[in-house]
Order: structure tokens, then C-alpha cells, then sequence
């Protein structure tokens, strides 16, 4: 075998050659790493952990829908390299709204002039429907606080989210302000909304401590409460405290155990709507997510897709559609998920990658062997359930394997579901051939047939489409019914009950045309007794037909499995006649002996 040029780059990688550590099982002969693992220190190192004495959130279950809250028009917009102009913006805009959500951050005011103008763009517009509530985002300054109430003139249902990071390192670092003094400036900056929101109902408040996971849990606490009060919130204008894990740093149960604290220790729970803003930079962005909510969380805020800074916001796709795999309505609207991920795609102007949870276009596709069996009979069972319960498929409950949820219920076909290429096996070939041409083939010539597509697979080394599937098909079981040896005009006719007479003229092979007849119990019987008069030797061991679709003109595919001396070989034939794909059957079985 030759090595490739990548191939030699690899031994350059420091391959760990530490010691096998001493109490490691005879089973795991890790060695330790080159790598300065040393330099990080454990989550329950770096921020204090909540003590939990009786966690309620494992045993709980999501039964509803939390409110889900896009961001992707402020957070997820700045991640961007390229930022939406304000036709893409209006784009992704109209998408959430068509799509269900009715709380949506729609930017920054302060932070830009394009942020600014289209937020006044959707309230000089009427752009909001009445009973979708903006988002505007701002930091705890005065003069942007009153940049960002300049901008939401004229809009009646507003949250305006003041955000501020409280975290120690961020306090040490970024800001210069111990606790006491944070505190004072956020209360400052929560003073400055109140008086500017007076006498507006319509305008509520968000409070986000950002990178909250690594902050002291008694000084968030001591600060969403002081908030809860200064903003006099009630059950019917309640504040949200958005409590982000803005830079993962720790396994989902912790934060699950930091958002079932503040829970249970909030003043005014009932006043208090609990939100979480999940980052995705240990890859667990989605467990976070949902562990939160067992734990107390009522709001979501993430993107479509997961857009982000860094690894992305927490993806408000995956997020709902694991909630329908529950048989939880997620209370927005994916039936259409292909047409959500071009608009989303064409806003953010990056790709949705092809193996993204249910979005990507081969989540849903099997190439394995196995896996393409699996599939092809859950599909046969369900559509049986299905009629013997007299129900739309669409309308039984699903339980197709590998399949975790009906590929139909967000716009998709079943086109793609089974595809082939080297790793696949006769399942999915069957399936393909079965689902664009009509064939269901006898479980032994698919057999037969996959050992033909694997070489082709493995030859190309690409996938086979289901056209290239039907022209080896073709190639191998229908065209030798035309050649060496040919039988033309032929006729066949029951002479007496059981009794049936085939003639006609033998042609090919290198041998003049001949006449010949034979009788049988068929007209198959009577063909090989035919051709046996010529001297070829025809025994017909398997035999199968079937309509390749509806109506009096749909083509007939008939299968042969024939001996022709010492050899064994399938062949078929397709006609609108189905004793000629009969007869063309038994041909190119003998042709192809």
C-alpha cells in the first residue's frame, strides 16, 4: 500500500509517554499527556458552588415549553464576521416571527447606528405584531441607557435588558470595582430605567450578571434581589433575572445546581420570571439548557442553529425539537426546517453544517447496512399499522428505528433517508431501487445485486445516486434479455388446461435462426422446454412479478433465477406485458450464464 503525503505528517504528534499511572486497570494503558493540564483549575476551584442539600431537578421531566427567546439579532449578530445589513436583519426577523417566537432581542441600540435605526425601523413600521414583546440590550451606562430608551420610542411592549459582568475576574480585570461598588453602579444604572420607563407599563426590565456561572452565588443573589425591589416587580410586571453561563467552565449539573439555588432563594419568586443564556464552549450547551429548566428556568435565550460568540449561543433548534421527540410541543413552528435553515443561512451568511441535529442533510440519512434494514422495515411496519388502523401515516405514533423522529414532520421527504455507498448493504439498495423505479426485488437477487453495487462503490469510492443504482441494474439484470441469444416472434397459447405451447425463432450466438417450440404447464415451463430443443439446458429455480406502479399501463417487472448448465444466474425483464418481462426474464438469466 502506498502512504500518502498526509499519512507522513502524522508521526510529528507528541504521542503521550508519560507513565501508565499506578492505580490505572490493566484494561487502560493511557499514558499521560504533554499537555499543561496543571495550568486549569476545576470549576468548584474557581466560583463557589451552591450546597444542595435535596436536588429536585433529576427526577423532574420537561413537560412544557419554556419561553424560548432568539437572540440571534443581537447576540448571535455580533458573532458574525460580516454583521447583518438591515435587509438581512429584517429577514431574520420576520422568520422568527413567523415562526412562533413572541419575545425576541432584536439588537443593541447603543452599539451601533445600524442597531439603532432598526429598532426604530420596527417600531416606525408596525413591523411588531401585538402580542410579540422586543428585546433591547444595554450595558449599565447612563448615556447608553438613554440611547437605547430613545430607540424604543413608540413600541408598546418592550423589555429593555441591562446586562453587566460579575464574575471576580471579570470585577478584577475588566471593571476595577469590588462587590459593593458593582452593586452601587448597577442599582445606578436600574435607578436611571425606572425613571425613564415611568408611566409606561408596556416596558419591563431584564438583569443579566454576566458570566453568572463563575460569580459568587451569594452576590448574585444579594444583586437580582436588591434589583426585584428597586424595580418593584410583581406577577403582573414581572423583571427577569437572566442568569448566563456566558463561558462554560463545568460539567450541566452544576449549573443546574446554581439555577435550582437562586430558584428556591429568589424574593418575589412569583414576580420573578427565571431565564438562562447558555454558551456552548464545553460542547454541553443544549444539557445546560435543559438541566436548567428541570431545575426552575422558565425562559431560554439562544439562536437558531447556535450561533454565537466562540462555540455559539445554546441552539434553540435542537433545543425544541428534542422537546417533539417527547411528545412536548415546542410551541414554534419547524415544519419547515429546510426553508428555516436557507433564511437562516443566507443571513448569517455561514453554513449549517450536514450533520447538525436534525437540521443537516444527512441527519436523517443511513448508509450503514444495517442501519438502511432497520430503516426499510420499520417503514414497511408503520405503513402496515397505519392502514390496519384506518390513519394518515402521518398520524400514528412513530417508532421507526434509527429514525428519532418522522422526517415529514419538518418538511422533509424520505428521498434522502437511505442512501449507498461502500458501507451499505442490500437493504438500502432494495430501498432505493423499491422508492424511485418502482422494484422490489426478491431478497435473494438483492443480495445478488449489492455484491454488483459494492464493487462500483468501492471502485469510485463515492456514493451511488439511486440513477446510477438503476443504470447498473440495468446493465447487469434487463439489457442481456436482448442479447447473445434472442427469441423473436414468439407466441405462446394454452392448448388444454395445464398445458401451454411456446414458438418462435432462436437467434444469436453464432448459430443460424432456428425454429423452436416446447410445452409446459406455463408459458415459462414452455420456453425453457423450447430452448432445451435447441440444446440449451434451462431449469428455472426462482420466479417473480409485480406492477412497478398504478394504472393499466404501469410496466411489469418480472425476476428469473435460472441453471443454464452449470451456472446459476438472475436476470429480469420489464414490459408493459407481463408474460413478455417473463419471457425477456428468463433471457437474461440465460445470457448472462
Amino acid at each position: 500500500m502506498t502512504t500518502s503525503p498526509e499519512a507522513t505528517a502524522f508521526p510529528t504528534l507528541r504521542s503521550p509517554r508519560g507513565p501508565v499511572p499506578p492505580a490505572a486497570p490493566p484494561w487502560n494503558p493511557q499514558r499521560g499527556s504533554a499537555m499543561p493540564s496543571h495550568r486549569y483549575r476545576p470549576a468548584h476551584e474557581r466560583v463557589g458552588i451552591p450546597a444542595v442539600n435535596a436536588r429536585r431537578w433529576p427526577s423532574r421531566r420537561i413537560e412544557q415549553a419554556p419561553l424560548w427567546v432568539p437572540v440571534d439579532l443581537r447576540d448571535g449578530n455580533q458573532a458574525l464576521a460580516e454583521p447583518m445589513d438591515p435587509a438581512r436583519k429584517r429577514r431574520m426577523f420576520d422568520l422568527l416571527i413567523a415562526m412562533g417566537y413572541k419575545e425576541i432581542e432584536v439588537g443593541y441600540p447603543s452599539a451601533s447606528r445600524t442597531d439603532f435605526d432598526f429598532v426604530r425601523h420596527l417600531a416606525d413600521s408596525g413591523a411588531v405584531p401585538d402580542d410579540v414583546t422586543v428585546v433591547v440590550f444595554t450595558a449599565a451606562r447612563a448615556d447608553l441607557i438613554e440611547t437605547t430608551f430613545a430607540s424604543i420610542r413608540g413600541l408598546t411592549r418592550v423589555v429593555v435588558h441591562l446586562y453587566t459582568a460579575t464574575a471576580p475576574v471579570w470585577r478584577e480585570v475588566v471593571i476595577g470595582r469590588d462587590r459593593r461598588e458593582l452593586r452601587a453602579l448597577i442599582e445606578e444604572s436600574a435607578t436611571q430605567m425606572a425613571r425613564l420607563a415611568a408611566g409606561r407599563p408596556g416596558v419591563r426590565f431584564e438583569f443579566s450578571p454576566e458570566v453568572f456561572n463563575m460569580t459568587e452565588p451569594d452576590y448574585v443573589l444579594e444583586v437580582c434581589n436588591g434589583l426585584t425591589g428597586l424595580w418593584d416587580a410583581s406577577p403582573d410586571r414581572p423583571v427577569i433575572h437572566n442568569l448566563p453561563a456566558t463561558v462554560e467552565i463545568a460539567t450541566p449539573n452544576v449549573y443546574a445546581d446554581q439555577i435550582e439555588y437562586m430558584h428556591h432563594h429568589l424574593d418575589r419568586r412569583d414576580a420573578v420570571i427565571l431565564s438562562v443564556h447558555p454558551h456552548n464552549d464545553r460542547g454541553t450547551g443544549v444539557a445546560c439548557a435543559e438541566l436548567a429548566v428541570l431545575a426552575g428556568a422558565q425562559r431560554v435565550e439562544g439562536c437558531l442553529f447556535g450561533n454565537g460568540e466562540r462555540t455559539g449561543n445554546v441552539d434553540l433548534v435542537t433545543l425544541a425539537l428534542n422537546l417533539h421527540t417527547q411528545g412536548v410541543d415546542p410551541m414554534v413552528d419547524f415544519s419547515d426546517i429546510d426553508e428555516i435553515r436557507r433564511t437562516v443561512e443566507h443571513c448569517n451568511r455561514l453554513p449549517v453544517p450536514g450533520r447538525h441535529p436534525y437540521a443537516g442533510d444527512l441527519v436523517h440519512t443511513a448508509y450503514s447496512g444495517t442501519h438502511q434494514d432497520a430503516i426499510k422495515k420499520g417503514f414497511d411496519r408503520h405503513a402496515r399499522l397505519a392502514a390496519e388502523a384506518g390513519l394518515p401515516a402521518g398520524e400514528l405514533p412513530w417508532a421507526v428505528p434509527y429514525l428519532p423522529i418522522d422526517p415529514a414532520d419538518i418538511g422533509r421527504d424520505y428521498e434522502a433517508v437511505i442512501r449507498v455507498n461502500s458501507q451499505s448493504g442490500k437493504g438500502g439498495v432494495g430501498y432505493l431501487l423499491a422508492t424511485h423505479h418502482g422494484l422490489d426485488l426478491p431478497a435473494p437477487l438483492r443480495a445478488d445485486f449489492s455484491r454488483i453495487v459494492q464493487r462500483a462503490a468501492d471502485d469510485s469510492g463515492a456514493e451511488i445516486t439511486a440513477k446510477e443504482l438503476w443504470e447498473l441494474f440495468e446493465e447487469a439484470y434487463l439489457a442481456p434479455a436482448d442479447g447473445p441469444l434472442a427469441v423473436s416472434d414468439w407466441r405462446t397459447a394454452q392448448t388444454a388446461p395445464g398445458v401451454h405451447d411456446f414458438g418462435g425463432v432462436l437467434r444469436g450466438a453464432g448459430r443460424p435462426p432456428v425454429e423452436v417450440r416446447g410445452t409446459g404447464n406455463g408459458p415459462l415451463s414452455a420456453l425453457a422446454a423450447a430452448l432445451s430443443g435447441a440444446g440449451i439446458e434451462v431449469d428455472i429455480l426462482d420466479y417473480a412479478e409485480h406492477a412497478t406502479g398504478s394504472g393499466p399501463d404501469s410496466p411489469a417487472v418480472a425476476y428469473a433465477r435460472c441453471r443454464v448448465g452449470g451456472s446459476v444466474r438472475w436476470g429480469a425483464g420489464r414490459d408493459t406485458s407481463v408474460l413478455t418481462a417473463s419471457v425477456r426474464a428468463v433471457l437474461a438469466a440465460v445470457n448472462r450464464c
